[in-house]
């Protein structure tokens, strides 16, 4: 059966130069650029999961990303797949485009079948089904085996209507299939990584937790499940085998929710020698001094910890369950073994006021992070704070199809003179924030703690950089790739950039290009030859003239705008299915980390939450 995987743009985008006005069907009126973050344009994981499954069930599939697609170009690719099931992941934020491009895909393909899943999808199955005649069935929650079983009983001709686990379009009326039991073998799906460069992995489903603002309980049930050591293993080799940067982010909701597991996994990472750096994301009161220096060991440069709030107060209302002295004690520890620390921080929850929110900014000062990185609260479907909205009458689900707003960024119960004030902080403070960069010093004893760990040795060498110890630095280098950097396109950039500091231009361009022949990936790198180059070819040195170079090894990814991955460019044959051709990435870079967070604001109006 031909399966198309879509993810679609977010309403009815107009190509550049496009004389179209899509008017309600287009962009919401208070959009403006940044509003959407770099994330939403990152296919969903679980596309790239209902994809491995389909192939290894015999099916042709194609997963593509439309996300930044123009609605005309994106109806054009609806028309030339010619699959016979079209699915699509629905997050708030492109529910309007989804509900478009089912329209589109049914006025192409009147017999096509048209499934929908994802966070938003799932509590308001009933609703799209409703709302949106398209649409022909809503998985609900955990889809990989109800997708293959709703493929199965298409390709067999047997009626879908009832199917577990999903709500399908009866002749009556949308009708609701009984539960379907969660995957309890993890072990037992297909692996993303065995068919998709991406560098995203997710080892497990689920939080035990319940915070107010989160949906992932409606998505995933309650609980946590989570793959073997072994599976995660192969999961990671194979995911490197494709990326042409050795950096991967463990997206769980929440990663080290079993110590040992993780301990024993890090432990085999560094057994199996498998060499590369990776991030994740956690809670700080699941992380220990022995688990985070074994993290440290087997490659985890950064931390991203769900903090939101500095105040008591609103972290008890939120349902947080952590307190302000376990992420002080987290964050002490993780910058002990050398770890970055990323707070997620949060403003508009339940209870906010001035005096939180000032409370919070004085918290940052103490706890002084690496990075932090504001939102604003959203009232998603299928959260507590969606439902008890709700139950208040605050809420009406029908705004989410009525309305054209992006995402529904309203402050629980803050009051506007307070709502002013943390919206006046945001549009100052919006997007990644560094609070922190450790010395020299802090560096030092790191490397003593760790031992000669190769990526210790370049934080020591990048320290000593910025303090023009430039001998010291290029020894550090030098130890680092001696040891087996995963990165050394970033060491001889410092070696590049250490022998122009000294004025040796040809071993600058010697260490430049050993970088571009080994490890060219790298946007630092990237730059510096580009620069290079033209300063080179405008007689910068017989005139004089500076050479502005950059010398960082942080967790930097770089990507090529790369289907299904990023909404890179798709191949001209894109409706043949006997012998697709590969895609091939745009010309362009995408470097994600200093793009993260959303620019926009909390809003206030009609759909604002009351208590």
């Amino acid at each position: 059966m031909k399966i198309a995987l879509l993810y679609p743009p977010p309403w009815k985008v107009a190509a550049p130069g496009e004389a179209i006005d899509y008017g309600e069907a287009g962009a919401p009126p208070e959009f403006r650029p940044g509003d959407l973050d770099a994330d939403f344009y990152q296919i969903p994981y679980g596309l790239l999961s209902l994809g491995a499954q389909a192939i290894r069930a015999g099916h042709q599939v194609k997963v593509l990303n439309l996300s930044n697609y123009a609605f005309s170009e994106a109806s054009r690719v609806v028309r030339e797949l010619g699959a016979v099931v079209y699915g699509r992941s629905c997050w708030t934020a492109n529910r309007r485009g989804v509900g478009y491009v089912a329209e589109a895909i049914k006025d192409a393909h009147p017999r096509a079948h048209v499934v929908v899943g994802g966070p938003h999808a799932t509590p308001l199955g009933r609703e799209l089904l409703e709302h949106v005649p398209a649409i022909d069935t809503v998985v609900l929650g955990e889809g990989d085996t109800t997708f293959l079983d709703l493929c199965d009983r298409l390709g067999r001709g047997e009626t879908h209507v009832g199917l577990a686990g999903a709500i399908t379009r009866g002749p009556s009326g949308p009708v609701a299939g009984p539960p379907r039991e969660k995957i309890a073998e993890l072990d037992s799906l297909a692996s993303p990584q065995d068919h998709f460069a991406t560098h995203i992995l997710m080892t497990s489903r689920g939080c035990p937790w319940a915070c107010t603002f989160c949906g992932a309980e409606t998505s995933w049930g309650r609980g946590f499940r989570s793959q073997s050591v072994d599976y995660v293993l192969g999961a990671m080799q194979a995911a490197l085998a494709k990326l042409p940067v050795k950096m991967i982010q463990i997206k769980d909701d929440t990663f080290t929710t079993h110590k040992k597991r993780v301990l024993e996994l890090c432990r085999k990472i560094r057994e199996r020698k498998l060499e590369f750096f990776w991030s994740c994301d956690t809670r700080v009161d699941l992380l220990s001094e022995e688990l985070l220096r074994e993290m440290r060991l087997a490659g985890c440069q950064r931390l991203s910890l769900g903090v939101e709030s500095g105040s008591q107060r609103i972290l008890d209302a939120i349902d947080k369950k952590i307190t302000v002295a376990e992420i002080l004690e987290s964050t002490a520890l993780a910058k002990k073994v050398g770890i970055k620390v990323r707070y997620y921080m949060m403003l508009g929850n339940r209870g906010e006021d001035r005096e939180s929110f000032e409370e919070t900014l004085a918290f940052l000062e103490r706890a002084k992070p690496h990075e932090y990185i504001f939102s604003c609260l959203s009232i998603y479907p299928g959260t507590r704070d969606f439902y008890e909205a709700e139950k208040r009458g605050s809420v009406d689900r029908k705004a989410f199809f009525e309305g054209s707003f992006q995402e529904l960024k309203v402050p629980f119960d803050a009051s506007d003179e307070d709502t002013a004030l943390m919206n006046a902080f945001f549009q100052q403070k919006s997007g990644l924030q560094v609070a922190h960069v450790p010395t020299l010093a802090e560096h030092e004893q790191t490397l003593a703690y760790l031992g000669d760990y190769h990526a210790a040795h370049m934080d020591v060498a990048g320290a000593c950089f910025e303090e023009d110890l430039l001998d010291r630095a290029e020894h550090h280098v030098k130890r680092a790739l001696e040891l087996g950097y995963p990165c050394p396109g970033l060491a001889y950039n410092y070696l590049a950039v250490i022998a122009y500091a000294r004025g040796d231009l040809q071993a600058m361009m010697d260490h430049f290009s050993h970088a571009a022949k080994t490890d060219p990936q790298h946007y630092v790198l990237i730059q510096n030859v580009q620069r290079a180059r033209e300063w080179f070819k405008h007689r910068g040195p017989e005139k004089g003239l500076p050479l502005d170079l950059v010398a960082r090894h942080d967790f930097q990814l770089l990507e090529r705008t790369l289907q299904p991955t990023l909404p890179g460019p798709l191949p001209e044959n894109l409706g043949e299915w006997d012998a697709p051709a590969p895609y091939e990435p745009a010309a362009h870079f995408v470097k994600t980390p200093d793009q993260e967070g959303s620019k926009k604001p909390l809003g206030k109006g009609q759909l604002k939450v009351v208590s």
